[in-house]
C-alpha cells in the first residue's frame, strides 16, 4: 500500500480548490439551466459509481472535521478505523480532517482499505492523506447517497450540523426500510445523551415507534461497536466478487 499523492510521505500538498457550486435552489430557472444542472448530477453519479463499484463492503464513519489529533474523539475514531480493517471491511468517510482523517488513518495504518468522499466547498481545503481512493463531489446530496449505497453499517461519531444531517438521513432510510438491518452505532454516550432523551420523547409522543430505535446502538466501547456491526454483517450478507468488464474500460 502507498499513500495517495499529497501525503506527508512525498510532501506534495493536494488541494481541493474553493468552488461556489450553484445548487439551483432559488426557484424555476431557464430550461437550459435546469437541463445543465440535471446533466451535472448525472455525470457526478456515474463518476461515483465507476470509482466505488469495486471497493468492497464499507463501514461509513460520520463525524466532525474539527477535532485535532490529540482529542479523545480523534483517538477513538482512529481505533474504529483500525477495527473495521481487522474485520476485512473498507472504511469510508467524507475524506476531510478530524474524525474523518482519524478513521481513514486507523484503517490505512492497519493495512485496510480506506476511502475518502470529499466535497467542494466555498473555501479551499486539503483532503486527509490516509486514503487509498479519494473522490470529490460537487453536491452534498450525491455524496450522501454514495456513502450510504456502498455501506453495510454506520458509525456516528460526535459532530456538528453536517454530521447530524448524515445521521438523520441514515435514520430515516432505516426507519422507512430503504435500507434494512444495517447497524447504526452512535459513539459518544455523553455527547449524544440529549439525542437519546429526545428519541424517548418522540416515542412517548407517538411520532416514532419503539422499534425505530432497535437498530441504534449507543456506546463508548469499540469492542461493543465492532461486535454489533460484525453480528449484522455476518448474519445478513455474503460478499460476492464483482467482475470487471473490459468494454466499460474497467481495469483488470
Amino acid at each position: 500500500m502507498h499513500m495517495q499523492e499529497g501525503t506527508k510521505k512525498n510532501n506534495i500538498r493536494r488541494i481541493i480548490p474553493a468552488s461556489n457550486i450553484n445548487y439551483n435552489l432559488e426557484g424555476p430557472k431557464p430550461r437550459i439551466n435546469e437541463l445543465k444542472f440535471a446533466f451535472q448530477i448525472f455525470i457526478q453519479f456515474i463518476k461515483g459509481f465507476r470509482t466505488l463499484h469495486f471497493i468492497g463492503p464499507c463501514i461509513t464513519v460520520f463525524g466532525s472535521a474539527r477535532f485535532k489529533e490529540d482529542h479523545p474523539y480523534y483517538i477513538k475514531s482512529r481505533e474504529m478505523g483500525k477495527r473495521i480493517a481487522q474485520l476485512g471491511l473498507t472504511t469510508m468517510t467524507g475524506g476531510g480532517p478530524g474524525v474523518m482523517e482519524a478513521a481513514n488513518r486507523g484503517a490505512f495504518e492497519e493495512g485496510g482499505k480506506s476511502i475518502g468522499c470529499n466535497i467542494k466547498l466555498p473555501f479551499e481545503q486539503t483532503p486527509n492523506p490516509y486514503t487509498n481512493i479519494s473522490i470529490t463531489f460537487n453536491y452534498f446530496f450525491i455524496r450522501k447517497v454514495l456513502m450510504v449505497k456502498y455501506s453495510y453499517g454506520f458509525i456516528i461519531m460526535p459532530g456538528g450540523f453536517g454530521t447530524m444531517d448524515e445521521f438523520f438521513e441514515t435514520l430515516t432510510l432505516a426507519q422507512t426500510k430503504m435500507i434494512n438491518d444495517f447497524p447504526i452505532v452512535v459513539m459518544g454516550k455523553e455527547y449524544y445523551k440529549p439525542f437519546n432523551q429526545w428519541v424517548e420523547k418522540m416515542i412517548a409522543e407517538g411520532t416514532i415507534s419503539e422499534e425505530d430505535k432497535k437498530f441504534i446502538l449507543f456506546t463508548d466501547s469499540p469492542d461493543e461497536a465492532i461486535e454489533h456491526i460484525a453480528k449484522y454483517v455476518n448474519k445478513h450478507y455474503t460478499v460476492k466478487p464483482r467482475k470487471r468488464l473490459w468494454w466499460l474500460f474497467e481495469k483488470v
